[in-house]
């Protein structure tokens, strides 16, 4: 069984000015002269914890982790003004730049395996290989299954009633519309409410049996509100790309190295999709487990661990 490394503190942290009147939080632990890598949160808007540290062996990696824009520690706060999935590679680029490498191991969970794949997409040559969890290829019809009810629905019928209770009827043909709306509201306490229901209906679907401290904890941090609008922002706009996009540029990095590891019960991305992109990258790796979709889950935590010790032995 593997075990998360002990944490540790950054040698470095900053701020990025990156145009747009957005200045990038950032981290980088474990050995300066070690093998580069960068970590990619999910959310979007969801930032970066202390526990995303620990997964890296600090002998073997340096990590360089950052709050995506309108996250965490990054301003400005949970804003979505210039905030695209174009933006935030156009931002990894200069992170990486700013950290001096030239070639990474790319980490990434959920929205996160989004961004990894899109960046890989589009700058093949500075992705040394792809480490991907909870596999979201952004496609159209799992963006309106996830907001319509979908498989959600079946497998967390109260996550879904609690997430629709909050839209009048006449509204819910498009309940994520109603809550973007509402999490625009010039009234913080209909903000606030609003982003907080948005990112309570994701974690209530997180792990195959969530608990309450867990959401409780996640609460009190602060990070729905930015996870709420954020989210919603980019899925509204099928994150920015056309339709099948990951999956129609594939080819594009078919000789990367590519691990994926997906819970066999992830109700929020569905298997379904890291199947589909296994498919498509011939000499991937899946690595199905027995979890939901949350990166904390033991299945998933161990086969994260295992396969970055795996990649520090080979390259």
């Amino acid at each position: 069984m593997a075990k998360l490394y002990p944490q540790i503190k950054p040698y470095k942290k900053g701020y990025l000015k990156v145009g747009d009147g957005h200045e990038i939080y950032y981290e980088m632990i474990g050995n300066p002269k070690g093998i580069p890598v960068l970590y990619l949160h999910g959310g979007p808007g969801a930032g970066i914890w202390p526990k995303d540290r620990q997964y890296f062996n600090p002998k073997k990696f340096n990590v360089l982790l950052f709050d995506q824009r309108g996250s965490g520690k990054s301003k400005p706060f949970a804003s979505t003004k210039n905030n695209t999935t174009w933006d935030l590679v156009d931002d990894i680029n200069k992170l990486l730049d700013m950290a001096g490498f030239k070639k990474v191991i790319i980490f990434g969970g959920s929205w996160g395996s989004t961004l990894a794949l899109v960046y890989a997409i589009n700058n093949p040559k500075r992705v040394k290989a792809m480490v991907l969890r909870g596999v979201w290829t952004c496609e159209r019809e799992d963006i309106k299954k996830y907001y319509m009810g979908g498989g959600t629905a079946n497998h967390f019928p109260d996550a879904w009633e609690r997430f629709l209770n909050n839209v009048p009827k006449r509204n819910r043909k498009n309940p994520l519309a109603y809550y973007i709306k509402q999490m625009n509201s010039k009234n913080n306490k209909v903000r606030d409410k609003y982003a907080k229901e948005m990112a309570l209906y994701e974690m209530k679907m997180l792990m195959l049996d969530m608990p309450k401290k867990t959401i409780n904890k996640y609460l009190k941090r602060g990070s729905y509100k930015s996870l709420g609008p954020l989210e919603a922002h980019y899925m509204s706009k099928n994150c920015f790309l056309p339709d099948k996009y990951i999956i129609n540029n594939a080819k594009k990095i078919a000789h990367t190295p590519t691990f994926i590891i997906h819970g066999r019960y992830d109700v929020i991305c569905r298997p379904l999709l890291a199947w589909r992109l296994h498919k498509a990258l011939p000499k991937s790796k899946l690595f199905f487990v027995i979890a939901g979709h949350s990166s904390s889950e033991k299945e998933i935590q161990d086969k994260t661990i295992e396969l970055m010790d795996s990649l520090g032995k080979k390259i």
